[in-house]
């Protein structure tokens, strides 16, 4: 039995600010599941908290590219460096975000080591790039674009690692059937795209245990999971910065994660985007809390 490890990574920097002058309140959401005992519940180990640089776009205006860039980039190395130590070490980091661009930190930590694959669980497909959008700016839209090279060099190229992730190696899950607006461009690389439909036709656990043998063969060493709050459906998650209507439910989402969180080749998990600001009663952050120790419960 591994290690898991929680480590908190409560950045914003990804995000953009939910009304002037406000801070998107994803920051908070490491600590919402800590006070639901997620370390308890999961017999896991401290591992600390990544302080993020503060939320500051200064004078940033549409058409300059990634806003926060320089401390997103600085972050990322950071958070690689906590990942990839327990990564070597054999332990299971289960990263408590944040938003959605502390997923470079994982990419980037796994580039260092070897070539890794990635299990995006997400209500969208997080793939705009300068060549498909004229509104690039916030990097947790962004980051599955940025992680396989597409952007900016000072977010692409950290450490001369460009791409942190192969096309090839990537999955999608959990898209709304609704969203079409990178669909062809994704088809186009053959990263595959698994929409709530298809999971519902053909069954989120013989799906999850299909990707998982496919992510065990060939010239891979692992992958890892990103799980964004946002693929579940509003009526139970609402929290978030875009609960568009028509998600997985969470029986749905936990048959999806367990096979990936049981095999020996998952290297660890990250969790993102949930709002505790937008919740003050607690019950989205009791939920996903619930979800995430249920995935990794076995039968």
């Amino acid at each position: 039995m591994r290690n898991i490890v929680v480590i908190d990574a409560p950045s914003n920097l990804g995000l953009r600010p939910p009304a002037p002058g406000t801070v998107p309140g994803c920051h908070k959401l490491a600590g919402a599941l800590r006070e639901q005992r997620i370390l308890q519940r999961l017999n896991a180990l401290e591992g600390g908290v990544v302080v993020p640089p503060r939320y500051d776009r200064g004078d940033w205006q549409e058409g300059d590219g990634v806003f926060n860039a320089a401390a997103i980039a600085s972050y990322t190395c950071r958070l690689a460096d906590r990942i990839e130590h327990h990564v070597r070490a054999g332990d299971f980091p289960l990263v408590l975000g944040g938003d959605c661009s502390i997923q470079l930190g994982a990419s980037l930590a796994l580039r260092r080591i070897g070539r890794y694959g990635l299990a995006a669980v997400d209500a969208s497909h997080d793939f705009r790039h300068p060549g498909n959008s004229d509104h690039v700016g916030a990097a947790g839209g962004e980051e599955l674009a940025l992680a396989t090279g597409r952007g900016q060099e000072d977010l692409t190229n950290l450490e001369g690692l460009k791409p942190y992730l192969r096309d090839a190696d990537v999955r999608l899950f959990g898209i709304r059937d609704y969203f079409d607006e990178d669909t062809a461009e994704l088809a186009g690389l053959k990263i595959p795209v698994v929409t709530v439909g298809d999971i519902r036709e053909w069954g989120a656990d013989a799906l999850a245990r299909v990707t998982a043998e496919a992510f065990a063969t060939g010239q891979l060493q692992g992958f890892w999971v990103h799980l964004d709050a946002d693929v579940l459906d509003p009526s139970v998650m609402p929290a978030v910065d875009s609960p568009d209507p028509d998600g997985l439910l969470p029986d749905e989402l936990v048959a999806l994660l367990r096979p990936w969180l049981a095999s020996p080749h998952c290297v660890g998990l990250n969790v993102t985007i949930y709002d505790p600001d937008l919740d003050p009663e607690g019950t989205a952050g009791a939920l996903l809390a619930d979800v995430v120790v249920d995935a990794f419960a076995q039968a």
